[in-house]
């Protein structure tokens, strides 16, 4: 596993429908899938373009066997506690291959390679069985819950790094 970033001019490509043009960005060819993840990539843009720092965290595809399986990142840069909130989606056709497990290690991995970073943090609804079984062996424990607007009900996991 491994991740391609996702400069900016890629994410916007992805918007307008350009996968040619995104992958090139990208130094990468990406998916049709992804760009199905628009959504993500309108906010991702954004940020990066408002907090350049940001790019070193957010928008990466996730590539094993030279294909792209789906994306992973983290919502931002470590915040002023330390935390950093990973956000990883793998594309339905490679669902139920342990992908998303190892999105996750990576990010762990980074995670912890960054003296900033104190914890690690996953919000999950309560009804997503396959997130909540992906965090469950890196030790994630349950720390509280919040309400988000557009996902509704989220358990809050965290991870000491």
């Amino acid at each position: 596993m491994s991740f391609v970033v996702l400069p900016v001019p890629a994410m916007r490509a992805m918007i307008a429908g350009d996968l040619a043009r995104a992958s090139a960005a990208a130094g990468h060819p990406l998916s049709p899938w992804l760009m199905t993840e628009s959504w993500l990539w309108e906010i991702r843009a954004e940020q990066v373009e408002q907090d350049p720092a940001a790019g070193e965290w957010v928008a990466r595809a996730a590539v094993s066997d030279g294909q792209v399986v789906g994306h992973a990142g983290f919502h931002g840069p470590p915040d002023a506690d330390g935390r950093v909130e990973v956000g990883y989606t793998t594309d339905p056709a490679f669902r139920r291959r342990g992908l998303a497990r190892q999105m996750l290690a990576q990010l762990i991995g980074r995670a912890q390679a960054d003296p900033r970073v104190r914890v690690v943090r996953a919000s999950i609804s309560p009804a997503n069985a396959a997130s909540l079984a992906t965090v469950a062996p890196f030790g994630f424990e349950r720390v509280g819950e919040q309400w988000d607007e557009e996902d509704g009900l989220e358990e809050l996991y965290e991870l000491r790094v």
